[in-house]
């Protein structure tokens, strides 16, 4: 089984305390899996956070969903993220690379064209309300989940963001970077995972990211907890074994995508000027 990493809460707050105080454990040579973080009196703040009724969110579903990864990852945990042997690929992609067999022969503008208002309006029925001041991180309508580095994806060190999604977005991440890996695998292998670029924003990181990156619109879904950014131009190389080349890593990326969002899984914008899909996970009901 597929190792992943898992931190559920009810605030931003929270994550912070219990984040800055781990200390990393020694290496033994096994996967690190989950780690949950828990307040003092649920047992994990999953549990305990509801949606609001008429945002037409399969609540139970979603929890069962969660929980379920929880208990079947639950055997090794770490207590500091940068003790993971996954958040360390090489510093560049390896060469010379060997052509990867390919599917994908589509314009990716062309297909990937879904608009920001879409993708606002799908975050609005499952997202978190855009986090204001101090007393929003504290009343969140929905749990986020801490995304960290694992086998399914790297999360590079962000800037202009936070590594926060609702859980519905967390598991369309992970489904993603593992549909990512089983496809590459059957065409030949490579040790690469997608890697994630922007996760969740304030208006303040907006405001300035809106300095040199014109794609971070005032209205950037990203502050509704629903919305990842996943670099075609870079991937993270995991080893030098068999070289891959990042454009057609893309094409593979693309056919994942393209499949998923025909079943209805996320809206996928082409961004040009900053080299990334940006995707929208979808209420499916």
């Amino acid at each position: 089984m597929k190792p992943i990493h898992i931190i559920v809460i009810s605030t931003l707050i929270h994550v912070a305390a219990s984040c800055g105080t781990g200390h990393p454990n020694p290496s033994d040579g096994t996967t690190v899996d989950v780690t949950v973080t828990a307040d003092a009196t649920s047992e994990t703040s999953i549990r305990n956070t509801t949606a609001s009724p008429a945002n037409g969110i399969d609540e139970v579903a979603v929890k069962q969903k969660m929980n379920q990864i929880i208990e079947s990852e639950n055997n090794n945990v770490s207590d500091t993220d940068s003790a993971d042997i996954w958040n360390h690929p090489l510093a560049e992609m390896p060469e010379p690379t060997v052509a990867l067999p390919l599917k994908w022969h589509k314009t990716y503008s062309k297909e990937f064209n879904d608009s920001n208002y879409v993708h606002w309006a799908a975050a609005e029925r499952i997202g978190i309300i855009p986090l204001s001041d101090t007393r929003s991180h504290w009343q969140l309508r929905r749990p986020l989940v801490k995304i960290v580095s694992c086998a399914d994806f790297y999360v590079e060190p962000l800037t202009h963001s936070r590594p926060y999604l609702v859980p519905e977005a967390a598991l369309m991440l992970h489904e993603i970077g593992r549909r990512f890996n089983d496809t590459l695998r059957v065409r030949g292998g490579g040790d690469y995972r997608i890697k994630v670029t922007s996760v969740l924003r304030t208006p303040e990181s907006v405001s300035r990211l809106r300095r040199s990156n014109r794609n971070a619109v005032d209205s950037s879904v990203h502050q509704l907890g629903t919305t990842v950014d996943i670099s075609y131009a870079r991937f993270a190389a995991d080893s030098r074994r068999i070289a891959r080349s990042a454009v057609d890593l893309k094409a593979i990326l693309a056919e994942v995508l393209d499949a998923m969002r025909s079943e209805g899984r996320c809206y996928v914008k082409y961004e040009h000027k900053q080299p990334c899909f940006h995707i929208t996970v979808r209420n499916q009901e």
